[in-house]
């Protein structure tokens, strides 16, 4: 079973914003100490194997052009991830990763999951990702301007980055056309509200819970047309969301634990895929 993460969680997730304008300043040494211990310790409830990378600009070896097509200013340092190509280690990904972010925003660091707009193949060689593993997204991390630049700025307004769906689209009680209201969550109101906070692949927010007894089943929605490439980005999503449920559970000392049990009979909506479930104690 994971541990909860060495910080305040429902503070730093509410703290937590996509940052895209940074100072071209490098990391204090102690920061990035404190950053790397981090990754070292990182883990995930479904035992899936994740590789955690960091890399400074100016260190990339062989001169690889490490490009976010003009999205990133500033920024000097970056994360990465890898995982083999197994639906739970996509899951596993979004977990871990947001996890590490989490704990960036901690130390007053700031952050965005890049999941296309960046030269993967530059990265991939910088960081020494393995070519059988996928490599689902990177983040700057680095010290945030006062100012965004414009760029950030359109893009923050066209994804509506600071708005999230209301409950009644996201969580239900026993079947799909039943919302779950706060009052049914009772314990896991906040578990629920700070998953909703979760940041997602173009603010798509593409997550489903059911409750139904004692359980929660997770879920994510997208159609079935989509490229290989979409669907491990929904599902990597996932894992974001699950992040901030299974932490915010752990630091208000909530019980129970994860278990691959798919519900029957509960008419799934189309373009709805089941990822896991909690079962409460």
């Amino acid at each position: 079973m994971c541990k909860k993460l060495p910080i305040q969680i429902i503070k730093s997730i509410k703290e937590r914003h996509s940052v895209r304008t940074y100072l071209d300043k490098t990391l204090e040494p102690n920061i990035k100490e404190t950053l790397q211990g981090y990754m070292d310790s990182l883990e995930n409830p479904f035992g899936m194997p994740v590789k955690k990378y960091m890399i400074d600009k100016e260190l990339a070896s062989g001169g690889e052009k490490l490009g976010t097509y003009g999205i990133i200013k500033g920024a000097n340092t970056f994360l990465g991830i890898s995982v083999p190509d197994i639906d739970l280690a996509h899951v596993a990904a979004g977990y871990e990763f947001e996890n590490l972010i989490l704990e960036a925003t901690a130390l007053g660091l700031g952050t965005v999951w890049l999941a296309a707009t960046f030269n993967r193949e530059g990265f991939a060689s910088a960081m020494g990702i393995p070519k059988d593993e996928l490599f689902p997204a990177i983040s700057p991390v680095g010290y945030p301007a006062a100012k965004r630049s414009m760029t950030e700025s359109l893009m923050r307004t066209a994804m509506r980055s600071s708005t999230r769906k209301e409950w009644k689209t996201l969580f239900y009680l026993d079947n799909f056309q039943t919302p779950l209201t706060k009052n049914d969550a009772g314990n896991y109101t906040e578990p629920l509200e700070m998953l909703r906070l979760a940041p997602s692949d173009k603010n798509t927010q593409p997550w489903r819970v059911l409750k139904s007894g004692n359980c929660y089943h997770f879920y994510v929605t997208y159609k079935s047309g989509i490229s290989r490439e979409e669907e491990i980005i929904k599902r990597v999503d996932a894992g974001i969301a699950l992040s901030h449920f299974h932490q915010t559970v752990l630091e208000l000392g909530l019980k129970g634990y994860f278990k691959q049990t798919e519900p029957g009979n509960v008419g799934l909506p189309k373009n709805t895929n089941y990822i896991t479930s909690w079962y409460t104690e």
